[in-house]
C-alpha cells in the first residue's frame, strides 16, 4: 500500500524507516508511506562496524533525494547506534564508541546530511559532571574533525546515570560545546512524559516548552520524535506506544500538529508498527490533526476518535500499570529494608558507644 505525500502540510511528518539494501532505499521507503521528513540508521545498528558506502551508492541516495523532493540538509535524521555511550568513564570504551560516532558523522557528510541524532548515554558509575564534561569533549572533538553536520542531542526518560532526563543536563552540554550553531535538541515525547514533563493538556503542553525556552533557548530545538507512551507519567520507562494508545492520548499529538514553531523541522514518529504502512497512517492521522482547532477538538468527531484510540491501547497500558506499580512497591521495600538496617546498625554503634563510656 502506498500514501500520497502531502505537499501541502505545514509540517515535516515522518518516520524512521529502513535503509536495507542500501542507503538511497531510505529516501523511497520514506516517500512509499507519505514522509515529509524521515529517520534510519545510517549503518547496521547491531555491530560497531560496517562496509563504507561506494560511490555508486552515495550517488542514488542524492538523485533519490532531489528525484523525490527531499533536502538531506533539512529533511533527513538519522538516529546513531544505540550502544554508542561518550559518557562511559571507561576511556577505552569510550574511544571505541566515538569512533562509531565519528563514522556516522562522516557518512552524513558523503550523504549531504545536516543532522544526526543521538543518545547522550549513561555516566555508569563514573562521576556525573565529569561524565558531561566528557561527553561535551567528544562532541567538541566531533565538530573539529567534521564540517557542517549538527549534532543532536536526544532527552531521555530513564533517572539515575542516564543523561538527559532532565533538560539541564543538555544546557551543560551544550554550555561546554564550542560552535554553538553545531549542536540541538530533539525532544521525544515518550521520553518526555516517563522523565515527568506532563504534555497532555494545552496548559502542560506550553508550561513544558516555556521550561525548554528558558532552560535550552529554541534556537537549540533541531528535532522531534513523537511516539505515545506505554508507561505512566514519571515512570522512567522508555516504551514507546502508538499514537493516541498510551497514558499521553491523542490530545498531545493535536497539539504539536497546531504549534506554529514546529513547523521547519522534522518530526519523526517512532511508534511500535509491525509494519511501514502503520507509520503511513499515523503521517495521515497527524496531517489531519492539523485542522483540527480548539473548537473542533470538543466536537463528537474528534472526541471518537480520542477514545477509539484509548479503547485500542487499554489493554496494554492496565499490563504495563501493573507492573510499574508491582516494581515501584518492590523498590519502596528494598528502600525500607536499607533504612531499618541502617537504623538497626546506627542503634547497635550508639549502644556500644554507651557501653564503652561506662567502662
Amino acid at each position: 500500500m502506498g500514501f500520497v505525500r502531502c505537499t501541502a502540510s505545514r509540517y515535516k511528518f515522518g518516520a524512521h524507516v529502513s535503509g536495507a539494501g542500501g542507503i538511497s532505499n531510505s529516501v523511497v521507503n520514506a516517500h512509499r508511506i507519505g514522509c515529509n521528513a524521515f529517520a534510519m540508521f545510517l549503518k547496521s545498528p547491531k555491530q560497531w562496524v560496517s562496509k563504507a558506502y561506494s560511490a555508486e551508492e552515495i550517488k542514488r541516495f542524492h538523485d533519490n533525494c532531489e528525484e523525490l523532493g527531499y533536502n538531506p540538509r533539512t529533511d533527513v535524521l538519522p538516529h546513531g547506534l544505540y550502544f554508542i555511550n561518550l559518557a562511559n568513564p571507561d576511556r577505552e570504551k569510550a574511544e571505541k564508541a566515538y569512533g562509531a560516532f565519528l563514522d556516522d558523522l562522516q557518512r552524513c557528510e558523503q550523504l549531504g546530511i545536516g543532522l544526526y541524532n543521538f543518545h547522550p548515554g549513561s555516566a555508569l558509575k563514573g562521576e556525573y559532571d565529569a561524565q558531561l564534561r566528557q561527553l561535551a569533549m567528544y562532541i567538541n572533538r566531533a565538530i573539529s574533525e567534521t564540517k557542517f553536520v549538527k549534532i543532536v542531542l536526544e532527552n531521555m526518560a530513564g533517572h539515575g546515570n542516564i543523561i538527559g532526563s532532565k533538560l539541564e543536563d543538555l544546557r551543560t552540554v551544550i554550555d561546554l560545546v564550542e560552535q554553538k550553531d553545531r549542536v540541538g535538541v530533539c525532544v521525544d515525547t515518550c521520553h518526555t512524559f516517563a522523565a515527568g514533563y506532563d504534555i497532555r493538556s494545552r496548559a502542560a503542553f506550553d508550561s513544558f516548552w516555556d521550561k525548554f525556552r528558558t532552560t535550552l533557548g529554541m534556537q537549540y530545538l533541531a528535532s522531534m520524535h513523537i511516539n505515545d507512551s506505554k508507561a505512566p507519567l514519571a515512570a522512567n520507562a522508555d516504551r514507546h506506544e502508538l499514537l493516541g494508545q498510551g497514558f499521553l492520548g491523542l490530545e498531545a499529538f493535536r497539539l504539536i500538529a497546531r504549534s506554529d514553531f514546529l513547523q521547519n523541522i522534522p518530526i519523526i514518529l517512532e511508534t511500535p508498527q509491525k509494519e511501514d504502512d502503520g507509520y503511513g497512517e499515523e503521517i495521515k492521522m497527524l496531517e489531519w490533526l492539523e485542522g483540527v482547532d480548539d473548537e473542533a477538538a470538543l466536537q463528537q468527531e474528534y472526541k471518537d476518535k480520542c477514545a477509539e484510540l484509548q479503547q485500542r491501547g487499554a489493554k496494554s497500558r492496565q499490563e504495563f500499570a501493573a507492573k510499574f506499580e508491582k516494581k515501584k512497591a518492590k523498590a519502596e521495600k528494598a528502600t525500607g529494608s536499607r533504612k531499618r538496617a541502617a537504623g538497626q546498625a546506627d542503634i547497635v554503634s550508639q549502644m556500644g558507644r554507651k557501653a564503652a563510656r561506662k567502662g
